[in-house]
């Protein structure tokens, strides 16, 4: 599977940012509702807090699109 670079820039970012950000949400209630739905998994593991804050490297899965967190300056 291919797993995208998502650039962000200064940690943390928080879960449901990082699905907007990397299109893997449309907004933020889409972005509650499939992790609400346990959807989401961070690094392999189904993630259910919204507010869970990712760091560089971590990957970010929905329905088989997979994006990373990617730090830039």
């Amino acid at each position: 599977m291919n797993v995208r670079d998502v650039p962000i820039t200064g940690e943390p970012i928080r879960l449901g940012q990082f699905l907007k950000l990397a299109d893997l949400a449309d907004n933020g209630a889409h972005a509650k509702d499939l992790i609400d739905a346990e959807e989401v998994t961070v690094n392999g593991e189904v993630e259910t807090r919204r507010g869970r804050q990712l760091a560089n490297g971590d990957v970010v899965s929905v329905g088989g699109d997979e994006a990373r967190v990617s730090l830039s300056d």
